[in-house]
């Protein structure tokens, strides 16, 4: 196992949603054509839920939290903060946003590099109807832990040049992003990351023949593919990560934790990763794998594994979930306001799933009571938490009547795999193949947002994936 007396990378994972769109179906609202599709976030994720999925699996206590994504969930608010809670860091471990701009994603890994921490990327990409951005665009998170001592990827260096000028640039409240002319974004961005990638390998003092694997990511598709050749062509090394671009679409920020993880899911122990970030300037890691990356990825789902067993949605669907289209309300009062107090009171229940397991009869109640429903003892409960956890199915019911932003409404009794009993709504499933039997996982969603207040609750996925 590699060791390392900075910060290494420690954990990573990444998170991909199931929904895809048919990218020809989007370019059909004006006339064009388009190949292949792009991943969509559900109604109810945001970049912070999928934030929340992405760090759940990388798990651990970091010394502090850096959330970047260009797609803030709120703005004056702090969005890392809630990822904190459902996460269940302690209270003194810092959290913070890094936004809104894709460079917040480089900036995030090596703010959390330095101190030891936790660096979450995600997005959610948009644009205009039928648009270049939106068809080429897609949603997803990384996440990615640094501690110092044996280590998955050791950071043997890191180097960055900025430079000002219009590449891409969207004002505050539009929708879709304005682009320069690309030949001038690509002229500016050669410079930029030839100047990057060779401040970091005289840094570790390596020759470029040393390099095992390149990836480069940025919202620059016509730099970023000719950055990747240059490179490959330099040092010789595979460069194998531009499918994703296809596969996913460009997700922003998380793009390059995308290109990571996929590099580490496939890395061979001692290969050296070289990892550039084109957005305003130029950032470029290296890294060497560590022999215990094998045995970390032995029995984890895999970027590209995610990527298995799609759910299709409609052109129109997509519309409305991203709220571009106005929908006839339901026959039914609207949602009451969540309560500020109360949910500060029930946060840990509320973000973090925690229940109790009595200290005299070993039964497990979700939230926290304080009477024992079995054998009435008082106040006398262990902590349980079960976010991120997984579940059995003992019954499910399609509810055709509730309203949900994407009818039917699928709720199921679980068994939880930590002990307890509870109703949960279910969420990414086809209706028809939900069965009693299956295991599924909890996933942080957003219930509802109404006056402007995000209501946050945990939901049930199915567990898809093995290895």
């Amino acid at each position: 196992m590699a060791e390392s007396n900075s910060p290494g990378i420690t954990g990573y994972a990444s998170y991909v949603p199931r929904y895809r769109l048919d990218r020809n179906e989007a370019a059909a609202a004006t006339g064009d054509t388009a190949r292949g599709t792009r991943t969509v976030a559900a109604y109810d994720q945001d970049s912070t839920t999928m934030g929340v999925e992405a760090a759940l699996a990388v798990g651990g206590q970091p010394a502090d939290l850096w959330f970047a994504t260009t797609a803030p969930a709120y703005v004056d608010k702090t969005n890392a903060t809630l990822l904190h809670c459902a996460l269940g860091l302690a209270e003194n471990v810092p959290a913070y946003d890094l936004g809104a701009s894709v460079r917040s994603a480089p900036a995030a890994l090596r703010a959390a590099s330095r101190s030891g921490g936790l660096a979450v990327l995600a997005d959610v990409r948009d644009g205009l109807t039928g648009g270049a951005d939106e068809r080429t665009g897609g949603d997803a998170a990384a996440a990615f832990t640094f501690a110092p001592g044996p280590v998955l990827a050791e950071v043997l260096g890191t180097a960055s040049t900025s430079a000002e000028f219009l590449d891409r640039w969207r004002l505050p409240g539009e929708l879709g992003s304005t682009a320069w002319e690309e030949r001038f974004g690509q002229g500016e961005y050669t410079r930029l990351a030839a100047r990057a990638v060779d401040d970091v390998l005289k840094a570790a003092d390596l020759p470029a023949a040393d390099v095992d694997a390149v990836a480069v990511a940025g919202p620059h598709g016509r730099a970023v593919k000719a950055a990747t050749g240059s490179l490959a062509k330099q040092t010789g090394a595979r460069a194998d990560t531009l499918d994703l671009l296809d596969l996913v679409g460009n997700a922003g920020a998380a793009h390059l934790g995308l290109v990571l993880a996929d590099l580490l899911d496939r890395a061979a122990p001692g290969e050296t990763l070289l990892v550039v970030s084109l957005a305003d300037g130029a950032d470029a890691f290296l890294l060497r794998a560590g022999e215990a990356l094998p045995g970390h990825r032995a029995g984890r789902p895999g970027l590209r594994d995610a990527l298995a067993d799609p759910l299709a949605v409609g052109y129109p669907t997509y519309l409305l979930w991203r709220g571009r289209l106005d929908r006839e309300k339901p026959r039914r009062p609207d949602p009451v306001r969540p309560s500020a107090p109360f949910a500060a009171r029930n946060t840990a229940f509320k973000h973090g799933f925690v229940g109790g397991r009595c200290q005299v009869c070993g039964t497990v109640q979700f939230p926290l009571p304080r009477i024992c429903l079995r054998c009435r003892a008082e106040d006398d409960f262990a902590e349980v938490r079960a976010a991120g956890g997984r579940g059995t199915v003992v019954t499910v019911t399609v509810d055709r009547l509730a309203f949900t932003p994407s009818p039917p409404l699928v709720s199921a009794v679980l068994d939880l795999e930590v002990g307890g009993r509870v109703q949960i709504e279910l969420t990414d499933v086809d209706p028809a193949e939900v069965a009693v039997g299956d295991t599924v996982m909890l996933t942080f969603r957003r219930l509802v947002t109404t006056e402007g207040i995000h209501n946050y609750f945990w939901k049930a996925r199915p567990w898809r994936f093995t290895r």
